[in-house]
């Protein structure tokens, strides 16, 4: 018994604290020489200096990068380092009319995360919201 409490303790001792700290990356990677040196005029600049993008916005003609990182000494112990949304607004003659940059970490200036849909397909009583309803459904099932 003792030698299983022995070898379980030395797995969960370099498990905790012997971790390499590991960097992973999400989306694009963007350094910050790419921003410094952002001298870039029209879509195919941009498609080859960036790639293509993480989404497109075909109605509005926006360009959507992504880019993230994140560093992890073990799994207690994650961070994420930064979280970046860049745009780019594109007119009809391919030339770039609006660059954004948004910090996904602070919330606060995240115009984005604050939209919300309506949903105005049901609308619910105070019984439904905590009952869930009484009774057949009234929407069509699709087959």
């Amino acid at each position: 018994m003792s030698f299983f409490k022995l070898i379980l303790s030395i797995f969960l001792i370099f498990n905790i604290l012997g971790c390499v700290e590991k960097t992973t990356y999400s989306g694009k990677i963007i350094t910050s020489e790419d921003l410094s040196n952002l001298k870039i005029s029209n879509k195919d600049e941009l498609l080859q200096k960036f790639g293509q993008p993480s989404y497109i916005d075909n109605i509005q003609n926006k360009f959507f990068y992504y880019t993230e990182m994140v560093k992890s000494k073990n799994f207690f112990n994650q961070k994420v380092e930064y979280s970046y949304l860049f745009v780019f607004e594109i007119d009809e003659f391919n030339k770039i009319i609006g660059t954004e940059s948004i910090n996904l970490l602070e919330k606060d200036n995240n115009i984005y995360q604050k939209k919300e849909t309506n949903n105005n397909i049901i609308k619910k009583g105070f019984l439904e919201k905590v009952f869930g309803g009484v009774g057949p459904n009234k929407l069509p099932n699709s087959p």
